[in-house]
């Protein structure tokens, strides 16, 4: 069993986030595209009355509220090397789509490349890429394999912190329009398997698909999470290059 998952009871508000009507939100292609674009607050001024019209405005900061589910999914994922590598066979692959290899470098080229991308949007793409990895993992697992209920229970933590994030944010942020090239993605991601090219497959070994979960978490909300410097660049390749061993504390 996987001790030390969670390590407390763990209750989250209840968010719906299993209803048709939330995963036709959450999940929608095109009809309509997703997401709001940052805007600048639009004033007009309206005679002496000085009428003023304020547009959302997204920024990159993290809800507070996401800060305690993440910490718990942190806790889980500090046990993957256990349970995604010593209870798999050597060189154990599974297969993946090619955009579910998710890793830093994906984060830093859309951040430099793609027009009017903002860390909300990369943060409901890690959602809807991570929601997939951990299907995927769980279901070339037998019943009775050792990491099947840590694997289980990882996905349960992911499905609450996903349950929060939508909760922290207005319905309508996920009701407008996204870059032309975060749709694509999402396109490919929501895609048939069996209307998937071959060629858009990839072998990816588990381990290496969550920890591809766990750094870009860190970089997507790392307004929730610490380390002993004032100042962490978990975007930085260089960063989890070091060999840096030491457990990223929460903040307080």
């Amino acid at each position: 069993m996987c001790e030390g998952v969670c390590g407390r009871p763990c209750v989250w508000a209840s968010v719906p986030t299993h209803s048709a009507e939330f995963r036709a939100s959450w999940s929608r292609g095109r009809k309509p595209k997703s997401m709001v674009q940052l805007s600048t607050s639009v004033c007009l001024l309206g005679g002496f009355l000085g009428l003023c019209l304020i547009e959302p405005i997204l920024t990159s900061l993290t809800p507070s509220s996401m800060c305690t589910p993440l910490r718990t999914l942190n806790d889980s994922l500090s046990h993957r090397r256990r349970y995604m590598k010593h209870y798999f066979p050597v060189n154990y692959t599974i297969r993946v789509h090619q955009r579910e290899v998710f890793r830093l470098s994906n984060i830093s080229r859309m951040r430099s490349k793609v027009k009017g991308v903002e860390d909300l949007l990369l943060q409901r793409l890690w959602f809807q890429v991570n929601q997939g990895v951990l299907k995927k993992i769980i279901r070339v697992m037998p019943e009775r394999h050792p990491s099947r209920p840590y694997t289980a229970e990882l996905e349960q933590r992911f499905r609450d912190a996903e349950g929060v994030f939508v909760q922290s944010h207005p319905a309508e942020v996920f009701q407008q329009e996204l870059p032309e090239t975060i749709q694509d993605i999402w396109d490919y991601l929501t895609e048939e398997p069996d209307r998937v090219p071959e060629s858009s497959w990839r072998l990816a070994p588990p381990k290496s698909l969550l920890d591809n979960l766990y750094q870009t978490m860190f970089c997507l909300f790392s307004g929730c999470f610490a380390g002993e410097e004032a100042q962490q660049n978990y975007c930085g390749v260089s960063h989890w290059k070091k060999g840096r061993k030491k457990d990223l504390r929460p903040e307080s």
